[in-house]
């Protein structure tokens, strides 16, 4: 186990028994690991004996989607405790454009109050974009005494699930975690000492387990570039380095267990909500792939710090409710795809950039450049009475390389009907539709084949990434679990926008169908839920 997370283990005051199963859980856990493939994590599952393993051995949905086409941080994150797909949240990407915001930069990010800044001019964080309550809020509503406290690896992954007003939030940033509550919790600041003494201390190299060595291979991507083989060794004082390993996960849930502890959490007259994002596997993804020893070394940390932190939990004598499921999954390096036979996984051709689609339109049109802003949204520049000719030119453009799937302009997304069938049969345009805002989507979408790597010139700190409409981006695990639960693995489909209502239904929630996209999932046969 991580030092700082058996550092809060060692500091827990309560000594109980874990609880036996509760119809109503006092404490409800919603973990999140960023990128988190349904792949990766079968794929490693035979290895897991830690908290990963314990947590399979609940009720297992094998077959869990991030039903949307946009699999990026932000949306997944929002699908978790809210119950519905970006087309409801509003939350359509990590960053989008408005044309309309009141600053000269006109790209926003999901979890900013762009008429606001913070220190430094840097973005004021917020849930302000969020346009639908959170289990946390619905929590709140039905009783004032709950308490929602959300901690994660990133800022937005924290406001996603924390929603609109969290008693406790905390993310990382800089080599620390911050907060934009009001009135932080002491106990935040022991977990701060502690992960600064840790990062002062060098860490050696790691040591992966003997079945790692099979993914111990390096890979050349260029430029002196090489991934595959790197072990996570750190010098003192290094906090960049910490912020990219395993060590941040732990870090991240020793916070959380600080906060169960000095809060109190679920021991109150009403039921509690901790919301933890995990964000190590996607910073190890996007820096080294996910197929070398480097995402061996993360997830087999992560299942051995979840295990010290479940054991926490069992020590308290919580009656307590675990879900983990991930915002998206994520596509290994092509460099390293090639090697094992997949078929046509590539990088980007350059020509696919908007920059130079959107400069062959300017030129063959004779309208000015830029003709595209951000990710395909049509420049203002661009005269009302040719935008519908140079989309149409755009797209003709995309189309013809072999490289791009489709192109739907937005009037073609809007059209489509929202998908009501189970996600596995969804088209693509399904999973656009999904995705799909009318004030914030771009005026473009651009689908490219299967595994084709939107990098065209991988660097030191992005070789691989996601937000594809593919499976590869779109499976995660969906996972529930509490102390008595039996092994149940489901062969049917769920869906993340399903996770909401099955804990609603679990606390006796009463959640109008029409206001979420998911369903009710029956995960607690013979116990009472308000699942219809």
């Amino acid at each position: 186990m991580n030092k700082l997370l058996a550092l809060l283990v060692a500091l827990a005051a309560f000594a109980a028994p874990a609880a036996a199963a509760p119809a109503r859980p006092k404490l409800i856990v919603a973990i999140s690991v960023d990128q988190l493939s349904a792949d990766l994590f079968e794929q490693y599952r035979p290895h897991f004996a830690g908290g990963l393993k314990r947590l399979a051995e609940g009720v297992v949905y094998g077959n869990g989607y991030q039903a949307h086409g946009a699999t990026e941080t932000c949306p997944g994150h929002a699908t978790i405790l809210t119950g519905a797909h970006p087309a409801r949240s509003g939350i359509i990407a990590n960053h989008w454009v408005d044309f309309t915001a009141p600053r000269a930069d006109k790209h926003v990010y999901c979890a900013e109050d762009e008429r606001l800044s913070g220190p430094g001019g840097e973005p004021r964080i917020s849930p302000v974009h969020l346009r639908v309550p959170t289990l946390g809020d619905q929590m709140k509503r039905a009783n004032r005494a709950s308490r929602t406290v959300a901690v994660a690896g990133k800022d937005r992954s924290a406001v996603m699930m924390g929603g609109q007003a969290p008693d406790q939030i905390w993310w990382w940033s800089d080599g620390r975690f911050v907060s934009s509550g009001a009135s932080p919790a002491p106990v935040a600041e022991r977990v701060n000492q502690a992960v600064a003494a840790a990062i002062a201390r060098p860490l050696p190299p790691l040591v992966p387990p003997a079945f790692c060595g099979e993914r111990d291979r390096a890979i050349p991507l260029g430029g002196g570039n090489t991934v595959g083989t790197f072990r996570f060794a750190r010098a003192a004082g290094d906090a960049a380095a910490f912020g990219q390993s395993p060590e941040v996960d732990a870090a991240t849930l020793a916070m959380a267990a600080a906060l169960v502890q000095q809060l109190q959490l679920g021991r109150g007259p009403v039921p509690d909500l901790l919301a933890i994002g995990l964000s190590a596997t996607d910073f190890i993804g996007h820096r080294y792939g996910n197929g070398g020893v480097e995402m061996c070394l993360q997830l087999m940390s992560l299942d051995s710090d979840l295990g010290g932190f479940l054991r926490l939990l069992d020590r308290m004598g919580l009656e307590y409710l675990v879900v983990l499921t991930a915002d998206h999954g994520g596509l290994d390096i092509p460099e390293r795809q090639r090697l094992q036979g997949i078929a046509g996984a590539v990088r980007i051709d350059p020509a696919l950039t908007r920059e130079r689609i959107g400069g062959e339109v300017a030129r063959q049109l004779g309208l000015p450049a830029p003709i595209f802003v951000g990710d395909w949204y049509l420049a203002p520049t661009v005269p009302a009475s040719r935008r519908a000719e140079a989309l149409a030119l755009a797209g003709r453009l995309l189309r013809a390389h072999l490289q791009v799937h489709s192109v739907y302009d937005a009037a073609q997304v809007a059209a489509h009907p929202m998908p009501r069938t189970p996600p596995e049969s969804w088209s693509v345009l399904d999973r656009l539709r999904a995705s799909y805002d009318p004030m914030r989507s771009p005026d473009l979408f651009v689908v490219y084949q299967p595994n084709v790597t939107p990098i065209a010139n991988p660097t030191r700190s992005s070789v691989a990434t996601h937000g594809s409409v593919w499976d590869y981006d779109r499976k995660v695990p969906i996972l529930f679990w509490w102390p008595g639960a039996l092994p149940e693995q489901r062969s049917a489909s769920a869906m993340t926008v399903d996770i909401m209502p099955t804990l609603a239904g679990l606390l006796g929630l009463n959640i109008p169908p029409g206001e979420i996209d998911g369903r009710c999932l029956d995960i607690t046969p013979g116990v009472e839920s308000n699942c219809r």
